[in-house]
């Protein structure tokens, strides 16, 4: 099939989308404990109410997909998402907050399960690996732009307070939500406007409920799927961390502690570069083991270090997450022989993680006294992901780099003797 380069554009630009409404709670999060009065604990809520979306709509999210096609569930998941930023930004208060985010989360669930297929079939199977590594860039460019776009916004509006009188001058950072509901609507439009292609779908991209049940009783997929539930707490609780740490132990502001969030997206970004080619070099699991190491020793000495080191450590942590996910998911289909469809489902449900990190570490905070201590429970689903390291046993293994272009070679010798 020819590729649908609109589509395929339409796709990548929602995956910026999604990471640039996900990834903003890290940054806003000293400013919600300040705006809404409250501790580390009921402000970790505020994560746990988007995250919880994941596990509750990533499986119901794929079956929406199969039954009206990926274009009416990303119509519904933009619809939601602006509604969501609109009820945060007109009634800043506890609860409604709670229930926007959840419907801001519950979108963006829809539109991974939604756009990662349709990637796939608009962009052609023999491209897919290039627009995935692509897509993938995108998501941390996004997740490194959005503590920009917070300072810069939030600071035009504590400027000129009288042209944002519909911004309480206490919650600049509102602004944020007003943008959100803007750019759903923005993309509803581009979405309604655009052709999507309907073919019949593979059995492998299928999903049931009974198969995605069926697996969570499947002792490997289950210890997969905690996996990813660690991945994704570890990943969270340190974004969401590094402001309110910085402002407590070196009384850096959270506008200026941004700019320290943004770059730990660069660096998890670039570490996804850095990871491809280690993943041709080495064994996967090899390089998981290694970067498990790199992130402990790098979220230590951001906890404990100076704040010259706190201010390194802390990019040096995302990393060291970089190849994580990637690394966790394939080494999770390869353990199986068939039913990838349902679980990646599964897989997905996973990312209910990071609504736990936060309110752990609230809460330990509140305990023991000390934000440092709490902050070292980080290590717990690290140590998780290392022992998934040593204990996984996949089927399909990646290739050293003789390997792979030993293959190589023998592919094209088949494909000219095919040819003569």
């Amino acid at each position: 099939m020819k590729p649908n380069y609109l589509v395929v554009a339409l796709v990548l630009v929602t995956f910026f989308m999604v990471s640039f409404f996900t990834n903003i709670l890290g940054p806003l999060f000293p400013e919600l404990i300040t705006s809404f009065d409250i501790g580390l604990t009921l402000a970790g809520l505020f994560p746990f109410a988007f995250f919880i979306a994941y596990g509750v709509m990533s499986i119901p999210a794929g079956l929406l997909v199969q039954r009206f096609g990926e274009k009416r569930v990303m119509l519904g998941a933009f619809t939601l998402a602006g509604l969501g930023a609109l009820l945060f930004a007109v009634a800043p208060v506890f609860i409604v907050a709670m229930l926007a985010l959840f419907l801001i989360g519950t979108a963006m669930a829809m539109l991974q399960v939604a756009i990662n297929p349709l990637l796939r079939r608009s962009g052609g199977s023999a491209h897919f690996a290039a627009f995935s590594v692509l897509a993938q860039l995108l998501f941390g460019a996004a997740a490194s732009l959005s503590p920009w776009v917070y300072v810069t916004l939030a600071g035009l509006v504590q400027a000129q307070p009288a042209e944002f009188s519909w911004i309480p001058a206490n919650m600049p950072w509102l602004s944020m939500y007003w943008l959100f509901a803007l750019l759903s609507v923005l993309m509803l439009f581009w979405i309604g406007l655009s052709q999507f292609t309907n073919v019949q779908r593979q059995e492998e991209e299928t999903l049931s409920w009974q198969a995605c049940v069926g697996y969570f009783r499947h002792p490997t997929v289950i210890r997969f799927f905690f996996a990813i539930v660690a991945y994704v707490a570890l990943e969270q609780g340190i974004a969401n961390s590094i402001a309110v740490f910085l402002q407590n132990y070196h009384q850096i502001e959270p506008q200026h502690s941004a700019q320290v969030i943004s770059q730990f997206w660069m660096m998890l970004t670039l570490g996804c570069v850095l990871g491809l080619l280690l993943l041709k070099l080495f064994d996967a699991k090899q390089v998981l083991m290694v970067f498990c190491l790199g992130a402990a020793l790098s979220l230590i000495a951001a906890l404990t270090g100076s704040i010259e080191i706190a201010l390194l450590a802390f990019p040096l942590s995302g990393f060291f997450l970089s190849v994580m996910w990637s690394v966790l998911f394939s080494l999770a289909l390869n353990s199986v022989p068939s039913g990838h469809g349902a679980i990646s489902g599964v897989l997905c449900t996973g990312i209910v993680g990071g609504a736990l990190a936060s309110p752990a570490t609230g809460l330990l905070t509140q305990l023991t006294g000390s934000l440092q201590l709490a902050c070292l429970i980080l290590l717990l689903p690290l140590g998780y992901i290392a022992w998934i390291a040593w204990w996984a046993q996949p089927l399909v293994r990646n290739h050293t780099i003789r390997a792979f272009w030993h293959k190589q070679v023998q592919r094209e010798e088949t494909q000219e003797a095919a040819g003569q």
